[in-house]
């Protein structure tokens, strides 16, 4: 074999062609003569059966068919100007590949249409498929592929969790892998592991056998309800909790559902439905006042719409009564149908008998409301009772005290307050509260009767002159019958 010339080592030294390497540089010639080798490979190994040279086709470097599959003559002719031997040696042992072994034959590769009805280049043809089937996947070095998977434990798993960083649970495939990475991530504490660990478990395990797991963890039972609840799967805990044997839970989590159902109508049914539901006593007591009210208040509610009585022309209404707690429509009533019978549905005395409302709570309300309107007296007909004997005398569940406050507020004259605060029993209470609220004929007689000349005194600046407050303190003060204290 004889050494290359000088000539010919310029010609390498300059060429285009590379060596094929696995680096990630885009170079289109770099990929042509790593494909032309592997086909070059298949057909080499074609021409031990066929050495029929009349089906070859010519292939040019730049790519060009131009009759055969060996180098063309212009390129081999280039290197030979100097002289020089062929630096590309002419293969002649090639045949076309069997149409049984392959849907595909070499013309079909090397000639194939283009988009514009022409034919491909070499490069062209070959870029993708080429790129597709010969250039190496790159991998990250062993070392850093065990952060996202490969032979972790459970407990690593979990640790790497909790840590934040890159982690697969869909290496654990068996039952008994998921039960172990489960108790593994109650045991580090972690509400947001364990959460994640059930996410997974719910994803890859039947319903059925992950209830019966959670049934021996009461730990993640607790995460897996709460997280169900949280994402609003009602349906899926609704399960869980009869699989549990928790029919009283069951029954109030489809009881909520009715709060996301906008439309009134559909709301009255719904929780006619839900009175059928396995509640406790006292929980079916609850759904049963509320399917009563909403019926009371959709009636209420279509009446009043229609409604030009006098006092809807007075206080028009600012809002809708339906779906209103049960103290506010008993306020509405008192406020727009106090004098109603009981037989109708929207009669105070009808709501307080029906929903059981405590003597207590109606006063304060009807308080509210009839003071609210300056109706004072509505306001004395609910403190008013008679003895055995005939007489009336004011009596409060509430205490007067308290009545005195609800009055003030609504801008009650100073004749009615005074009037309340002298039923307050407690002298200093009385006291306390003629003062805050400038009940001064109080404040004078509480004084003269605990005979304390120096507080009547010091109060006297307080009173407008020649008011009957100020006549009345000097005649009080001027009186010589009253033996003071101080």
């Amino acid at each position: 074999m004889t050494r290359a010339k000088p000539e010919d080592d310029e010609y390498w030294n300059r060429s285009k062609l590379k060596a094929f390497t696995f680096d990630d540089e885009d170079d289109e010639f770099s990929r042509l003569k790593e494909s032309k080798r592997a086909v070059n490979s298949l057909m080499i190994d074609a021409a031990a059966d066929d050495d029929d040279d009349d089906n070859f086709e010519k292939v040019s470097w730049s790519g060009e068919p131009v009759g055969s599959i060996s180098w063309s003559v212009k390129e081999t002719a280039s290197s030979n100007r100097s002289g020089s031997e062929p630096c590309f040696p002419k293969i002649d042992t090639t045949s076309s590949l069997s149409k049984q072994g392959s849907g595909y034959s070499l013309s079909s590769l090397f000639r194939a249409k283009s988009k514009s009805g022409g034919f491909q280049s070499f490069s062209e043809s070959f870029s993708e498929t080429s790129i597709r089937t010969y250039a190496p996947e790159l991998r990250k070095p062993k070392s850093d592929r065990k952060d996202f998977v490969s032979d972790l434990s459970p407990e690593e798993t979990v640790r790497r969790m909790q840590k934040g960083r890159a982690y697969s649970l869909e290496k654990f495939r068996s039952l008994q892998d998921k039960l172990l990475l489960l108790d593994e991530a109650v045991a580090l504490y972690d509400g947001n592991v364990i959460t994640a660990v059930l996410i997974y478990l719910k994803k890859s395990l039947n319903k059925d056998i992950l209830f019966r797991v959670l049934m021996s963890r009461d730990v993640a039972l607790h995460h897996y309800i709460h997280y169900l609840k949280e994402m609003g799967e009602q349906k899926l805990l609704v399960e869980l909790l009869k699989a549990l044997g928790r029919t009283e839970d069951m029954a109030l989590v489809q009881y909520k559902e009715n709060l996301g159902i906008k439309d009134e109508g559909r709301r009255r049914d719904f929780l006619k439905s839900c009175l059928s539901l396995p509640f406790s006593q006292d929980d079916a007591i609850h759904v049963q006042d509320h399917y009563t009210l909403l019926e009371r208040q959709i009636i209420i509610e279509a009446s009043d719409k229609r409604a030009d009585g006098e006092i809807f022309k007075r206080f028009p209404r600012k809002a809708s009564i339906l779906n209103m707690p049960i103290i506010t429509t008993l306020y509405y009533s008192c406020f727009y149908h106090y004098g109603e019978s009981e037989g109708t549905y929207s009669s105070p005395a009808n709501i307080r008998k029906t929903f059981r409302i405590s003597e207590k709570q109606y006063i304060l309300t009807a308080l509210g409301a009839r003071a609210k309107l300056r109706l004072w007296f509505d306001v004395d007909s609910l403190f008013n009772t008679k003895n055995w004997l005939g007489y009336t005398k004011k009596k409060s569940p509430i205490g007067f005290h308290k009545v005195v406050d609800i009055l003030h507020k609504n801008n009650a004259p100073i004749s009615v307050l005074q009037e309340y605060v002298n039923l307050i029993d407690d002298t200093e209470v009385k006291l306390g509260m003629a003062l805050k609220y400038k009940c001064h004929d109080i404040v004078i007689n509480t004084y003269r009767d605990l005979k304390d000349r120096q507080q009547l005194v010091v109060y006297v600046p307080k009173l407008e002159r020649d008011s009957v407050e100020y006549r009345k303190v000097q005649e009080i003060l001027s009186n010589g019958q009253i033996r003071w204290k101080n």
